[in-house]
């Protein structure tokens, strides 16, 4: 039987794909800690712990009519980001897949009244919100299988936990040790154009507006005190903050592992920044001593 054994809700934003220079020169100097944050997690977790795939619940991956799964054998190439071709260029990436847990996640789909797909076209597209957190926390462990999962952006709250559900029940059917990122940020309104340039270091003051500010520092309390409960009973009163893909990508995370079941508490690595607006932060749970599957059953 199949566990999950860590999971994370992580930034993947471009300003860590940047060259140290550029980044302090955006900074005012200073490192955006997201970025030691990351090396820290990998030494910390990704370099040491036991498992086989990593599973990346990809926030800008949008599809529309189900929920699609990656399933090839491997996925090997170069990336330019459709968004940023300027900072994210011909990027290479190799890893391999892991069709048979893609599969599992199809087939439980059912089960859950909602549409998986598993897809194995070599000419699928990358995001960067699965390649970024491979290149810091992947690359260069050649046996770890990664797979990227979609938000249906017809979806709501309901949907993607329904999803989650899903890839909970197909982690459980396998015999794989399962790693999950929800790769996104918190709140997510960007500076206008105009403006942003003024917007780009790090401080959270430059997070939009106060009230997402507030609600954001309100849910990273939260996580790390294990009240997950609070954060699905609350999203309503998120949404108007905009949540990156509606906060999908924690969802189907916080669902694979048991909802409003789970109480492990979040570990920050680095500190919480702005991006040109937005959110982001880098929070870690560890497997609980009774175990996720535990938390899925109570």
């Amino acid at each position: 039987m199949g566990e999950v054994v860590g999971a994370g809700l992580l930034a993947h934003v471009p300003t860590i794909m940047l060259p140290a220079d550029e980044r302090l020169a955006l900074n005012d100097g200073k490192e955006i800690t997201l970025v030691p944050g990351l090396r820290q997690l990998r030494s910390d977790f990704f370099e040491t712990a036991d498992y086989d795939t990593v599973v990346v619940l990809d926030s800008h991956w949008f599809t529309t009519v189900e929920t699609v799964v990656t399933a090839q054998d491997r996925r090997a190439g170069l990336f330019t980001a459709e968004e940023l071709p300027r900072s994210m260029c011909r990027i290479p990436y190799d890893w391999p897949g892991d069709p048979e847990l893609a599969r599992a996640m199809e087939a439980s789909g059912q089960s859950h009244d909602t549409w998986v797909t598993a897809i194995d076209d070599p000419y699928l597209p990358m995001y960067y919100a699965t390649l970024n957190l491979w290149h810091f926390l992947g690359r260069g462990l050649p046996d770890k299988r990664w797979v990227s999962v979609s938000v249906a952006q017809t979806g709501d709250t309901e949907d993607y936990l329904r999803a989650g559900r899903a890839l909970g029940d197909a982690i459980a059917a396998t015999d794989r040790k399962v790693v999950l990122i929800a790769s996104g940020a918190l709140s997510h309104t960007f500076w206008p154009l105009r403006e942003l340039r003024d917007h780009e270091a790090s401080d959270p003051k430059h997070i939009k507006t106060p009230q997402a500010y507030a609600a954001d520092l309100e849910r990273i309390s939260w996580l790390k005190s294990g009240e997950h409960g609070r954060v699905l009973d609350t999203m309503a009163d998120f949404m108007p903050f905009r949540p990156e893909a509606k906060f999908a990508h924690y969802l189907m995370m916080i669902a694979a592992l048991g909802e409003g079941a789970v109480t492990a508490p979040g570990r920050q690595y680095g500190e919480y920044e702005n991006s040109i607006g937005t959110g982001q932060v880098h929070l870690w749970f560890d497997r609980p001593d009774r175990g996720w599957t535990a938390a899925r059953s109570t």
